[in-house]
């Protein structure tokens, strides 16, 4: 019994010091996913790896303990709010909030100058956590991409954060942000003066830059991204793809976003106000006066007709409901407006005037008549 017991303990305390060897290695990199992966990206991810080093199916020396880093790593980049303090704080700021019991930081260390050089002792901190800038990208669509909708694969060049470079700073407490430094100074006995400056040494409340540091010696490194635009079928001019927190990272600073900006192009023949379409047509004088039918294309490239038997007036505006752009909300689609414009001849001849004359005054019908009454 007691051996089976201390057998148990042992087998215990083995899971403990695997676990203990996890180091700073990046948990991304250990699953070989980028920092934008999915949820359903990071599970693929895991299960690969662990069935790649499970130590029942890996004998070779070291597979137990990339097997405990791997299974670390998931805990952490499949829970949003472990996931969170990793990314911005790196391994070591995550230990100091799950050594605080996940409930906020610096509670469990009395106020500790440890707090300050991670930032977790004040919230208002937190709030005020400055951001990289943000980068708006024009995106030119054309009026037929708008309204069927459409899916682009991009590529976007970032700068990102060397994998060691926590490894570069060191804590002082003068630094109160990125890029501000406050410094005490004695005047007299009892008078302290205080006075802020400007220092890019200063890159988070409570750490400092180490220049020259071989660990990171830039800060940050080259990443290519790749990036799924959706383009919803109804999109207006002026709306915004965004891409939340992938812009450049920086020591200090959350990542700003990426916007891609919708601009539409002119088209040849419609031109768009909100859902609605608006087209012009010239017709003949004939056809205002008789009558007519047009065939038309619609922006997906299927055609439809439009007939017309009253008499149409210059610049007379028919609609054609249903046949504008799909409304934004999802549910139909907006109207088409065509602006007729008669084109009127340039000259007609004596005979024309006459004959126009007669018919539009009712004569023809009236001599016609009459000379049939003449005849009886």
């Amino acid at each position: 019994m007691n051996c089976k017991y201390n057998s148990w303990w042992l087998k215990l305390f083995q899971v403990c010091a695997l676990l203990s060897l996890v180091n700073a290695e990046d948990f991304y990199k250990l699953l070989g996913i980028s920092k934008t992966a999915t949820l359903k990206e990071i599970k693929k991810a895991y299960r690969q790896k662990s069935l790649e080093y499970h130590p029942d199916k890996n004998k070779e020396e070291g597979a137990a303990e990339k097997f405990a880093e791997i299974n670390r790593a998931y805990e952490v980049l499949s829970d949003d709010e472990k996931r969170q303090i990793y990314d911005r704080h790196g391994e070591e700021g995550l230990k100091q909030h799950e050594a605080g019991g996940g409930g906020g930081f610096g509670g469990g260390f009395g106020g500790s100058p440890f707090d300050d050089f991670f930032g977790f002792g004040q919230r208002q901190r937190h709030d005020q956590e400055q951001r990289t800038p943000s980068v708006d990208i024009p995106l030119e669509l054309s009026l037929e991409q708008l309204y069927k909708g459409e899916t682009f694969e991009v590529s976007y060049v970032r700068q990102v954060l060397c994998l060691r470079w926590e490894m570069c700073m060191k804590p002082n407490q003068e630094c109160q942000a990125p890029g501000i430094r406050v410094k005490r100074q004695q005047i007299a006995p009892g008078f302290v003066q205080q006075f802020q400056q400007h220092d890019e040494r200063c890159v988070a409340p409570g750490k400092m830059w180490l220049n020259n540091c071989s660990e990171c010696p830039s800060k940050t490194e080259t990443e290519k991204i790749d990036l799924t635009i959706d383009v919803a079928k109804g999109m207006r001019p002026g709306e915004a793809i965004t891409f939340e927190g992938v812009t450049d990272e920086k020591p200090g600073y959350k990542p700003g976003d990426l916007n891609f900006i919708v601009n539409e192009k002119p088209h040849k023949e419609y031109h768009r106000d909100g859902d609605h379409l608006y087209k012009t047509m010239e017709i003949p004088l004939v056809d205002a006066l008789t009558g007519f039918s047009v065939t038309l294309t619609q922006l997906d490239g299927e055609e439809f007709t439009v007939k017309i038997d009253d008499i149409v007036e210059c610049d007379h505006v028919l609609r054609v409901p249903g046949k504008g752009m799909p409304r934004r909300s999802g549910r139909g689609y907006g109207d088409l407006y065509i602006t007729f414009e008669v084109d009127f001849p340039d000259e007609l001849t004596p005979t024309q005037k006459q004959q126009i004359r007669e018919i539009l005054s009712g004569k023809t019908q009236d001599s016609s008549s009459s000379k049939s009454d003449s005849e009886l």
